[in-house]
């Protein structure tokens, strides 16, 4: 008997079960992506990951870490560069440690309103804005996520009406210096102080006054440890839905576009729903009590853009971007 094997079967036997092996592209499970963000799962913005991620979930899994489980505030950029997270939510605020001209996105009295902010971004500006961080900070901008407009709100009863009047109180601010800076610019004394501490900071009296969009005031509940608010309306908020770029550059670019194109339809979803709520929001803090009311904006404004403009952070803004975006309608 011939006991010799052919070589040609044996390679051939060898191929059909390495074939097996391989699973079909239904049953493979998609990549996950890890988004770390300092909101709360109440927080519209949550609801907005939520439909993202059900958009986007035939390429990918997104796994949610809210109220700052996964990374603290202010550490995500830094984890998205090291490949150490895949999306996130990143304040403008910690772009501008790395990239100055974007100290200006992050100035008083800059964007009128949601609209004002988001054609801003669809502008060559916007693009030109983008670019930077893609290219200096190796991270790609999905779009920004407005979340309301931060107001002023203070525990003690004295009405605020300019900015001499927020002398010497201790208002919450994130830490960093750029958000210190807006602090100042409306007159207050800035205390850094994370986010998550800040109603027990208010509690205790640690400091006087936090800056929030009033959904935030909502969520968190900081309603509770204050009796006023002055609707300053100093700064449009908004974060930027960030993805890691060594993600964003494994995606085919059918992938990327589908990918945009459901950030963009969430996104939208978002701020009109902060909108919507900003509004009722007013009303429904008046009638459990506080004292809510709107200031001289117009002092308020021009105190804060002469402090801008005289500071160093100016000097690194694009030549005439403040006078084009004014000029956006």
């Amino acid at each position: 008997m011939n006991h010799s094997i052919d070589r040609r079967k044996l390679l051939g036997a060898a191929g059909v079960l390495a074939a097996g092996t391989v699973l079909p592209a239904w049953a493979q499970s998609p990549p996950t992506l890890r988004f770390a963000a300092v909101f709360s799962d109440k927080d519209i913005r949550a609801e907005m990951m939520n439909q993202f991620a059900k958009e986007v979930a035939a390429d990918f899994k997104i796994e949610l870490h809210l109220n700052s489980t996964l990374f603290r505030q202010g550490t995500e950029l830094v984890a998205l560069q090291r490949d150490n997270l895949e999306m996130g939510n990143i304040a403008p605020q910690d772009i501008s440690k790395q990239v100055p001209a974007w100290s200006l996105l992050t100035s008083a009295y800059l964007f009128r309103d949601a609209n004002h902010l988001n054609t801003f971004f669809a502008s060559d500006m916007g693009a030109q804005m983008k670019k930077m961080v893609e290219d200096q900070v190796k991270v790609k901008i999905l779009g920004p996520t407005f979340f309301g407009t931060r107001h002023v709100g203070l525990k003690s009863k004295k009405k605020i009406n300019v900015p001499a009047d927020l002398a010497g109180v201790k208002l919450r601010m994130p830490p960093g210096e750029t958000w210190q800076m807006l602090g100042r610019s409306i007159g207050a004394n800035p205390t850094p102080m994370a986010y998550a501490e800040t109603y027990t900071g208010l509690q205790t009296g640690a400091i006087d006054g936090q800056d929030n969009p009033l959904p935030n005031v909502q969520n968190m509940k900081f309603y509770e440890v204050m009796s006023q608010i002055a609707l300053t309306s100093h700064l449009v908020a908004f974060d930027l839905l960030t993805v890691n770029m060594k993600t964003w550059q494994s995606m085919t670019p059918a992938k990327q576009r589908s990918f945009q194109a459901a950030a963009d339809k969430a996104i939208a979803w978002s701020a009109a729903e902060h909108q919507k709520r900003e509004a009722e929001l007013a009303e429904t803090f008046r009638k459990q009590g506080l004292d809510v009311y709107v200031p001289n904006i117009n002092a308020f404004r021009d105190h804060a853009q002469k402090m801008y403009l005289a500071s160093d952070e100016a000097k690194t803004w694009p030549a005439g971007m403040v006078d084009k975006i004014n000029a956006l309608k």
